[in-house]
């Protein structure tokens, strides 16, 4: 007979044996499998401190210091391992309010209340050696070391760039970073990131029960050392940069100097500037606010970024274009008496001697010239029609690096515009236009806008008869085996054997003892060969432009100046940029009388000016 109690017995049984056996499988996974409790007893004997590596330093192209690290702390938090404190002291020692620390205690809470974060950010040494002494008296809270962005000098901001602190878009997309660490934002401390930000470690301290580290966990054989980032050399000529800063000073607008062997950038102004100290330390986002509500725009690039015409200067490429065409040799002569009209539209000229041809034409920068040979290539029976003997003449701009970015190693460089057929399809209707409409290209201006980059990369292949190298502000990577310099030759359209003519009519705008555009510009000896720019402004005065490359034969410089709203290009850009060359070929400037008018020339307060003067 079964007996009745027997299926009892195993249910009872196993009510017992089944909540035995669970327990003993959760404290197999709590205690073996599961780390989390063994990690949290280790968090309250155990501090993983982050070792931040000093970014790399920033040498110019002699080895001058442009940017180095300044040692700062920041004071960290885990909540989670708070208890009470003197508040009071607390404060006191920090320099901040009560309102600060319960505003940042209660972000930390809300991002963890075991992980740390940071609670004072950029604690000076003095304030941190204070602190240390008592920093047992506040448990949860300690210290970790950090480097800050240091500057030799007040120059180069736009070249240098600056630093910040990543906000979680950036962690996004560079997944390697974390909150609190930092990344260049602008500049060659942008573009070099990754060589500059080095490699970050980790230290595992033993601390005790008043939050004070008692040393190294396992004799350090936990830790990870931060590897140091590596140095950038640059191609900046700190001596010329800071001329160039200096001769800029209450103007707007720019400098570009490059090697034309190289494509080295020896200089890179853009004015109005700021020091770069100013977007250093908790003061930055600060003097952010200041600087970008500021209405002169400091923080613009003008030398990568701004779109200005290109005004006569510009004269050289038509020319050049003309004689690779075919559509005039050497000795083509014009005839100008003082302007060019056709029908209702006039383009006036200054007064020359004429007839002219091509080195003359540049030299005393005929308009008259230039809108004939301009037109007679777009008009021209071998192309078939308008659109392509534009097509053709817009293929050889480009060639010189103008429509489009040149691939530097800065970021944020705009292309400018070469326009395009279709532009002037869409205007006007397919094949409706005509070369006449597209006068003002002859001229350097109308549609045509450049960057001061490219208009100095323009003058630099002009300088090498055909080729640039791409414009770039690195030099060397320190502690690096790779090699930074371009060596690549990107040659324009224009045969080298078309170069000498406008060459010779640069020359003689500057030296030409019959008189030329730019004779402001003349050193003896320098050999210096230019063209002027007058770029016609709607909104203003017009703008002051000038190219130039020094000496005529193996050229070590080739530059483009803007200056806003400063006329003529033989009022203010040719002084400049002879200025420089001076200094750069010879190491000073004999010419102080002509330094002192440009130091002394102010057309930032003249506008201001002129526009309360207006509103009254």
């Amino acid at each position: 007979m079964k007996n009745p109690y027997s299926e009892r017995m195993y249910i009872i049984g196993a009510m017992i044996v089944l909540p035995i056996l669970y327990f003993i499988f959760r404290l197999f996974i709590l205690q073996v499998m599961d780390t989390s409790y063994k990690l949290s007893a280790s968090s309250n004997v155990l501090r993983n401190v982050t070792q931040y590596p000093a970014r790399g330093l920033i040498y110019d192209r002699n080895g001058e210091l442009l940017v180095y690290n300044q040692p700062v702390y920041d004071l960290m938090v885990v909540p989670g391992k708070l208890a009470p404190f003197d508040t009071a002291e607390f404060c006191q020692i920090l320099d901040i309010t009560k309102e600060y620390v319960d505003r940042e205690l209660k972000k930390a809470r809300e991002y963890s209340m075991f992980r740390s974060s940071v609670f004072l950010k950029q604690i000076s040494s003095l304030t941190y050696a204070v602190l240390q002494e008592k920093l047992y008296k506040f448990p949860g809270f300690y210290v970790q070391p950090r480097t800050l962005r240091n500057y030799s000098g007040d120059i180069a901001a736009h070249i240098l760039g600056y630093v910040g602190e990543v906000d979680r878009q950036m962690i996004e997309q560079n997944p390697g970073y974390a909150m609190g660490d930092y990344i260049g934002i602008t500049g060659v401390e942008r573009t070099y990131e990754e060589e500059l930000r080095g490699i970050k470690g980790n230290n595992v301290f033993l601390v005790d029960v008043h939050n004070r580290i008692r040393g190294p966990y396992q004799d350090g054989r936990l830790n990870s050392p931060a590897e140091l980032g590596n140095d950038l050399k640059l191609s900046l000529d700190a001596v010329i940069q800071e001329y160039g800063e200096k001769l800029m000073r209450n103007k707007i607008g720019s400098i570009v100097a490059i090697e034309p062997a190289t494509g080295e950038i020896l200089s890179l102004v853009s004015s109005p500037s700021y020091h770069p100290e100013l977007l250093v330390g908790r003061v930055r986002s600060q003097n952010f606010r200041t600087l970008a509500s500021d209405t002169l725009n400091p923080l613009f690039n003008r030398a990568l970024m701004a779109h200005y015409p290109a005004g006569s200067a510009f004269k050289v490429i038509n020319g050049l274009v003309a004689l690779q065409e075919g559509i005039v040799h050497e000795h083509t002569r014009h005839t100008c008496p003082g302007h060019y009209t056709v029908g209702r539209l006039t383009v006036r000229c200054r007064f020359h001697t004429t007839p002219v041809a091509m080195p003359a034409a540049v030299q005393v920068s005929c308009n008259t010239y230039f809108c004939h040979i301009f037109r007679d290539l777009l008009d021209h029976p071998k192309y078939g029609s308008v659109t392509n003997g534009f097509n053709v003449w817009a293929g050889h701009v480009r060639s010189f690096g103008l429509g489009e970015r040149l691939d530097t190693d800065f970021p944020n460089e705009l292309r400018g515009n070469v326009p395009l057929a279709g532009y002037y399809d869409h205007f006007y209707g397919e094949n409706r236009w005509r070369s006449l409409q597209l006068i003002s290209l002859a001229i350097g201006q109308g549609e045509l806008s450049v960057t001061p980059i490219q208009m100095a990369n323009m003058t630099a292949a002009i300088a090498n008869r055909g080729y640039y190298i791409t414009p770039h502000i690195v030099r060397k990577i320190k502690n690096s085996d790779a090699d930074n310099s371009k060596q690549e030759k990107i040659f324009t359209s224009i045969d080298s054997v078309f170069f000498e003519p406008v060459i010779e009519g640069m020359h003689r705008a500057v030296n030409g003892p019959d008189g030329g555009t730019a004779r402001v510009a003349q050193v003896e000896g320098l050999d210096i060969c230019g063209k002027t720019g007058t770029a016609e402004n709607p909104h203003g005065d017009d703008h002051s432009v000038f190219i130039a490359f020094a000496p005529r034969d193996n050229p070590r410089i080739a530059l483009a100046v803007y200056v806003e709203n400063a006329g003529w290009g033989s009022a203010m850009a040719a002084p400049i940029a002879s200025l420089i060359i001076e200094k750069y070929l010879t190491g000073s400037v004999s010419r102080e009388w002509l330094e002192n008018r440009i130091l002394e020339a102010d057309f930032i307060n003249r506008e201001i000016a002129l526009a309360d003067g207006q509103e009254n």
